[in-house]
């Protein structure tokens, strides 16, 4: 276990010094983009003001003969474009994959300065963390980058699941985590083929009323890993995240899984289709009359304290803290939403 002073001294000299703080930003929405698709890319400049982030994917769903594609064209998509306050992430491909060293290198070294996060999938444990951290400082002390570049683990193995505090806590670059709910199957041995999302199947039954029909119940198959992911990262300090929800067909059920992971702590989601991106920006920014009611509760009790009762209930410490993760995330939203700025204030 590091010391305290030797978890935040940069790994390579001249890298950056690592963040002791993490840098706040608003991240409702990780969008999606297959960089090797010229069409895609020229589509860059008009999908900026769109979203939060913007992630050029070069893992699951880039073709294996399109891989070293998907990497140039991600690089010229970085440095051809001015992000301004969205983010840029790439999704690399995985640490035991033939193109990931390449990823790395070419891209730290080339557009490095223009990049955020770099989210790492199927992270099994805190050496895998190790091992990116180390060589980001190389690379980042190689090529003059001043900022960190920040990890962002995607938890979707059985493996990682179990060690999911020691990945949260492995870095001072540890940005966040996502769920990754379909590789989370195929590693568990779960019996579906969904991306995301409940299963018609997984349900429990009414009590029995003589001969009456019971009334089934659909569950959610993500509730535990979600709950444990969203309890290491705060406890980290880091953001947790939804994945991906697969069936563009069903915006409803979309909006459903993502409200449940808003409603348990996660502060945003993959967005995998244009069509997905409204309904993260509707689900992951807080309702105007639950602003208008928190920010009452802040004014108050303006210094956090005591108690008091608004329209008959009963406000005290723990809902003042309740309330200010609201006001915080609404702040943020105002930053960079000029029209859901307009219906907060």
């Amino acid at each position: 276990m590091k010391t305290y002073r030797s978890f935040y001294k940069p790994l390579a000299i001249g890298a950056p010094e690592p963040f002791a703080e993490p840098p706040v930003a608003l991240e409702r929405m990780i969008h999606f983009v297959p960089p090797h698709i010229e069409k895609m890319r020229l589509k860059i400049p008009q999908m900026i003001s769109q979203v939060d982030v913007i992630l050029g994917n070069l893992e699951d769903a880039i073709p294996a003969d399109e891989k070293i594609n998907a990497r140039e064209g991600f690089i010229q998509m970085a440095n051809d474009n001015d992000f301004g306050s969205t983010k840029l992430w790439t999704r690399i491909n995985s640490l035991e994959s033939p193109w990931v060293l390449d990823d790395i290198s070419e891209i730290v070294t080339r557009c490095g300065d223009k990049l955020d996060v770099i989210m790492l999938p199927k992270v099994n444990g805190p050496w895998d963390i190790h091992y990116l951290d180390q060589l980001l400082a190389q690379l980042e002390a190689k090529a003059g980058i001043k900022k960190p570049i920040q990890i962002h683990a995607i938890l979707e193995t059985a493996e990682g699941v179990n060690n999911v505090e020691a990945i949260a806590t492995a870095s001072p670059r540890m940005h966040g985590m996502s769920l990754g709910p379909a590789d989370l199957a195929a590693s568990r041995g779960m019996k579906t083929t969904r991306v995301g999302g409940g299963h018609p199947d997984y349900q429990v039954l009414a009590d029995a009323d003589g001969d009456a029909p019971r009334t089934r119940y659909q569950q959610d198959l993500w509730h535990y890993t979600v709950a444990k992911m969203v309890d290491a990262c705060m406890a980290a300090g880091i953001k947790p995240f939804y994945g991906p929800f697969g069936d563009f067909s069903d915006p409803a059920a979309c909006e459903a899984q993502f409200r449940n992971s808003f409603l348990m702590g996660c502060l945003g989601t993959w967005t995998l289709h244009p069509s997905q991106i409204k309904i993260a920006k509707s689900v992951f920014s807080p309702e105007p009359d639950e602003i208008k009611f928190a920010r009452r509760i802040l004014e108050a009790m303006p210094d956090g304290t005591g108690a008091v009762m608004l329209d008959g209930k009963m406000q005290d410490d723990a809902t003042w803290k309740q309330a200010k993760v609201i006001c915080d995330l609404a702040d943020l939203v105002i930053s960079k939403d000029p029209e859901l700025a307009e219906s907060y204030n």
